[in-house]
């Protein structure tokens, strides 16, 4: 989901985007799906871009040679983050279900099944996609936050906001499989190390 003027009824008679450079946003405004505008830097838009932001990273993830089954698993939270972009654009609509969150808790106990168990702090790094799942890990959180403060101000389904606190969990479980599955461990945090 852009900041594009986005327009779902549009889309479901077949009619796509053809014309990119409308500029009815050079004002500082950009429409919603319900076809009121709103400033673009309102919580809304801020929500829509950061979940807009954190797709295009894990697209940046995808890039890499990965597993089948994290590969799949990236492709259908895609798919989940664009149906949250469009749940964002519509004030007032639910298109993340319990069902997509619940999947993300299985995944999550899926993947840490066979990890050791944690008794250190990582480090945010090992492996390249193991970093690139950090960093979409953060982007999530930051997502998530800006879901929250619109959740402050608007109705926010519970489901979206359940599913960017999920997301981040197995994003943080994925870089520690990641970094198996390219032969290296955790990257252990070692308390004051440069201190000394």
């Amino acid at each position: 989901m852009s900041d594009h003027d986005h327009n779902p009824d549009s889309e479901r008679k077949g009619n796509r985007l053809s014309k990119i450079v409308t500029r009815t946003g050079d004002a500082g405004t950009t429409g919603l799906g319900d076809g009121s505008r709103t400033t673009k830097d309102s919580l809304r838009i801020d929500a829509m871009g950061e979940v807009d932001e954190l797709n295009s990273s894990l697209g940046v993830l995808l890039c890499e040679e990965l597993p089948a089954h994290v590969q799949s698993a990236l492709l259908d939270i895609q798919n989940d983050l664009f149906d949250l972009g469009g749940e964002l654009c519509l004030p007032g609509m639910e298109v993340i279900k319990d069902v997509q969150v619940a999947r993300l808790e299985a995944l999550v106990e899926e993947f840490n099944a066979d990890l050791p168990m944690l008794k250190e702090f990582i480090l945010p790094g090992g492996t390249r996609p193991a970093a690139l799942a950090h960093l979409s890990r953060t982007i999530c959180r930051r997502a998530e936050r800006a879901v929250v403060r619109l959740a402050s101000e608007e109705t926010v389904s519970s489901a979206a906001r359940r599913y960017v606190n999920r997301l981040s969990d197995l994003l943080f479980v994925l870089g520690r499989v990641l970094n198996r599955t390219g032969g290296r461990g955790d990257v252990l945090w070692q308390k004051g190390k440069t201190a000394a």
